[in-house]
């Protein structure tokens, strides 16, 4: 699942949490006794003639299960695969692996490769990727410059401070060759990290990004797409983002996870394809204002991809 929303906010690529443990960059997974997350088990029925004693169940956990798309993908299941997808809403995005893990799902589709290395690494799990659906690009946004070479030196430019979306905000800000970053940067650098800057990076909270560029507190911004959407940021002030098919949005590929034993499941593998049908693809744009770059990119890809995000959490300290 991209960008990553706070959890509460509405829901976009990453879906994923923004908030820091303790003030560290770590990501804590411990599922507390007395938290116990929200989860609606959402079916969708749907009728279809000369059904078979064959049909499976396949439990997908998911952050959107209201979204209209979603109903489109169980009926296309249904249909072509004679499989029967039920959805598990989840509005603590910390919960859908651990459920996973625990079978208590056979997939989720809520996070990217970024995400998903992280918790395998905190958590010395090994869930796998085995189907892409989405890039969202992040976008750098002004309301005075057009492009990245108009900023003046020395101009503030502001970052969300969460781990997730710091990293890649600052690997924005490197493509637009406004910073650099020690050894070329990794989906876990912070401001820490820049080794020279043309501008000056300052970092807050994702949700007040678009008011820095709103009341001209910051020259630019990196905004997420909800917090853009939801502060009126006009896509034209948009004045630089991140290429979805470079690999520095590699890590950013959203996708459909299941356990490492089920990664071949030919079942699984056929119904993570289902997203990249035109009828799913056009719902799931007209859920994100047309913001998804949709990426279908081999499972083997994808665990690679994994293996080397889950090297640089390591690196990181993780």
């Amino acid at each position: 699942m991209s960008e990553s929303p706070t959890a509460g906010d509405p829901v976009e690529e990453p879906r994923l949490p923004e908030r820091r443990s303790g003030g560290g960059r770590r990501v804590t997974w411990i599922v507390s006794a007395v938290v116990v997350a929200v989860i609606v088990v959402v079916a969708i029925v749907v009728g279809v003639t000369g059904g078979s004693s064959d049909a499976k169940t396949v439990h997908v956990g998911v952050a959107d299960a209201s979204e209209p798309y979603w109903k489109t993908f169980a009926a296309l299941a249904k249909k072509r695969l004679n499989v029967t997808v039920t959805y598990v809403n989840f509005n603590d995005y910390s919960q859908p692996n651990p459920a996973l893990k625990e079978k208590q799902l056979d997939l989720n589709e809520f996070q990217h490769i970024q995400y998903l290395a992280n918790y395998n690494v905190t958590a010395h799990d090994d869930l796998q990727p085995i189907g892409a659906t989405a890039v969202y690009p992040l976008p750098l946004y002004s309301l005075k410059y057009r492009t990245p070479d108009a900023l003046p030196d020395g101009a503030k430019v502001a970052v969300p401070n969460d781990a997730i979306n710091e990293a890649r905000g600052l690997l924005v800000l490197q493509a637009a060759k406004l910073v650099t970053l020690k050894n070329g940067g990794t989906a876990f650098s912070s401001v820490s990290d820049i080794t020279s800057h043309r501008v000056d990076v300052v970092t807050l909270d994702a949700s007040q990004t678009a008011r820095a560029v709103l009341t001209g507190s910051a020259a630019a911004a990196i905004v997420n797409n909800n917090y853009a959407t939801n502060a009126k940021l006009p896509k034209t002030n948009a004045i630089f983002q991140d290429d979805p098919a470079s690999p520095i949005a590699a890590p950013y590929v959203n996708i459909f996870v299941a356990r490492a034993a089920d990664k071949d499941d030919p079942t699984y593998l056929k119904v993570a394809a289902l997203y990249h049908d035109p009828s799913v693809e056009k719902g799931v744009q007209a859920s994100n204002g047309g913001t998804a770059v949709f990426r279908d990119v081999p499972a083997a890809t994808l665990q690679q991809e994994l293996k080397t995000v889950e090297a640089q959490a390591r690196a990181a300290g993780n």
